[in-house]
């Protein structure tokens, strides 16, 4: 795979970069990256990873825009109101590299249609906003061997983990699974609600990068992917926890 003059620009920074380079970039190239949700975490993931150049990004959401999702989801535009997210993000991200196929999935995923829709990817990203979709993901991902890159931020925490139970942890030890986290009698009323509790829009921000960044490592075998680990972000506190499970 070659680089055209514009794509050589473009990612001049990565191609320049030890560790990363020709290879790293090609393989993002060639990945194939779903996103659950074009919202809060959605939209910064979407982002970085189409500026980065992935080669094909799919991007799963059912709602529409609306006024007060703008306050923390970045690709969506006062203008984009009433639009649906994955017409609006598709945009976004078509504009900023027009070298990245983007495929929307205007539909809610869930144990009817995940593994149809996951089995056209190498890598899925959830930043969705409830445990049904969540479980319905995970267990798309594990029956297909998928890295499952998770995010989730409630008021002014955030926390971000990778399920792949189908690689090992650094230590060789078998990576744990969705379940092991999150216990089967876990439901959404256990949860705090962004619509009633609110949610700090930076915050998205900083999980959905960590989001992209873990996913950029997944493709390029760079460092190490948070298997098996949970990294937890306090904003008031600005301070960075982590804990293995």
């Amino acid at each position: 795979m070659t680089f055209s003059p514009d794509e050589s620009r473009r990612y001049a920074r990565h191609l320049v970069l030890k560790g990363m380079g020709g290879g790293g970039q090609q393989a993002l190239q060639k990945a194939r990256v779903l996103v659950i949700g074009a919202g809060g975490l959605g939209s910064p993931a979407i982002a970085y990873m189409a500026a980065a150049g992935v080669g094909t990004l799919g991007i799963v959401d059912n709602d529409s825009v609306s006024l007060s999702n703008l306050q923390r989801q970045i690709v969506h535009r006062t203008d984009a109101i009433g639009q649906a997210k994955t017409a609006s993000a598709v945009a976004f991200a078509a504009a900023l590299n027009p070298h990245v196929g983007m495929v929307a999935h205007e539909v809610r995923i869930d144990g009817a249609n995940a593994q149809a829709l996951v089995d056209g990817y190498d890598l899925v990203l959830d930043g969705s906003d409830n445990l049904d979709t969540r479980r319905a993901v995970a267990a798309a991902c594990e029956a297909l061997s998928r890295p499952l890159v998770s995010g989730a931020v409630g008021m002014f925490d955030g926390q971000l983990t990778i399920f792949a139970p189908h690689l090992q942890r650094a230590d060789s030890s078998p990576a744990p699974k969705f379940t092991d986290l999150y216990p089967a009698e876990a439901g959404d009323d256990d949860l705090p609600s962004c619509e009633a509790n609110g949610v700090l829009g930076p915050l998205t921000g900083v999980i959905g990068t960590l989001m992209a960044m873990e996913a950029i490592k997944l493709i390029t075998g760079i460092g190490e992917p948070l298997i098996g680990r949970v990294l937890v972000y306090d904003s008031k506190g600005a301070r960075f926890s982590e804990f293995s499970f």
